[in-house]
C-alpha cells in the first residue's frame, strides 16, 4: 500500500485504488509502529475512487531527515577520489570497513520539495550531483514503517575541498527531494530491488545508471539502531542509506537538468534543478 501527503489530507492507495482522509494529521498518522494494518482497515472500510491524487506534497511534515554515507562500494570510491588531492580519502575506507556508520544531519522540513517540485545547486559549488537513496520512514520507537525515495543533493566540490565541510555540502535550501509516495509493508523491500537514476538535459538522457539493495553494505536496521542510539524523534525521522549510483568525475548538473529517480514498487521521484 502506499501513502500520499496533500494539501488538506492523507490518501491511501491500494491496488491503484485511492481512499481520502480529509484533514488528517500526518504526523499523528504515519508514527504508528502498526501503520500498515491500519491502513489496511482503513482501506476496507472507504469506498475507493480512482482519482490518482494531485498536487502532491512531500511526504514529511515534522520529521527530521538524516542520511547515512559510504554504504555502497561505488559511494566510497567516489568520495575517496573527491577528496584524495586534500588527504582526507583514507577516511572514507576507514568508515566503509568501520563498524560504525557515518549518519549526518541533512534536511529540515522546509527544505525539503517534493515530487515534481525544484532542487538547488549551491552557487558557490562547481561540481554537484543527484544522490538517489532508498530512504526509511521510521516511526519514534525506531521501527521501520515505510520506504520512499530520496535525492540526497550534494555539493562535491565543497566535500571535496575538505571533508569537515559535509554539511555545507550537503545541507541548504532546496538540498532534498522526497517522495512521491511512502510504500508501506510489513515485509522488507527485497534485495534485488533496484533504485534507477536517469538525469535529462533538453530532453535527452546525459547520465543513467542502477544499483541493487544487494549491494548495500550496511543492515538497514543497524543503521536505524545507530541513529536512534542517542537522539529521540518525537515524531518519526527519514532516514536516507546512501547511494550506489555516482556519475563520472567530470559530470555536474545544470540549471533545468530533469532528475529522474525509480524504486519499484514505490515509483518515481521527478525534480527538476532550479
Amino acid at each position: 500500500m502506499k501513502l500520499y501527503r496533500i494539501p488538506d489530507g492523507i490518501v491511501i492507495e491500494e491496488r491503484e485504488q485511492f481512499c481520502l482522509l480529509k484533514d488528517e494529521d500526518w504526523d499523528k498518522f504515519v508514527n504508528d509502529d502498526n501503520l500498515s494494518r491500519k491502513m489496511q482497515k482503513i482501506a476496507r472500510s472507504f469506498s475507493p475512487t480512482r482519482n490518482v491524487p494531485e498536487s502532491l506534497l512531500p511526504p514529511i511534515k515534522s520529521q527530521e531527515v538524516w542520511a547515512s554515507g559510504v554504504t555502497y562500494l561505488r559511494s566510497r570510491l567516489g568520495r575517496e577520489q573527491e577528496s584524495r588531492k586534500t588527504g582526507g580519502g583514507d577516511y572514507y575506507a576507514r568508515v566503509y570497513e568501520a563498524e560504525r556508520p557515518e549518519l549526518f544531519f541533512k534536511s529540515t522540513p522546509h527544505r525539503v520539495v517534493g515530487h515534481g517540485g525544484k532542487v538547488r545547486i549551491r552557487r558557490d559549488s562547481t561540481w554537484n550531483v543527484p544522490e538517489p537513496e532508498l530512504t526509511l520512514m521510521i516511526t519514534s520507537s525506531g521501527k521501520i514503517a515505510g520506504y520512499t525515495i530520496g535525492n540526497d543533493m550534494s555539493s562535491r566540490s565543497i566535500e571535496g575541498e575538505n571533508p569537515l565541510y559535509l554539511p555545507q555540502a550537503k545541507v541548504y535550501d532546496g538540498c532534498a527531494a522526497i517522495g512521491p509516495s511512502i510504500y508501506v509493508s510489513e515485509d522488507p523491500l527485497p534485495a534485488n530491488t533496484t533504485i534507477e537514476l536517469d538525469i535529462r538535459r533538453n530532453d535527452s538522457s546525459v547520465f543513467r545508471g542502477s544499483t541493487e539493495l544487494s549491494r548495500l553494505k550496511r543492515d538497514l536496521a543497524q543503521l536505524v539502531s545507530f541513529l536512534y542510539r542517542e537522539c529521540t524523534f518525537p515524531n518519526g525521522s527519514l532516514l536516507m542509506t546512501g547511494t550506489g549510483i555516482v556519475p563520472p568525475n567530470d559530470f555536474t548538473l545544470h540549471s533545468g537538468d530533469e532528475i529522474v529517480v525509480t524504486i519499484e514498487p514505490i515509483g518515481k521521484l521527478i525534480n527538476r534543478v532550479e
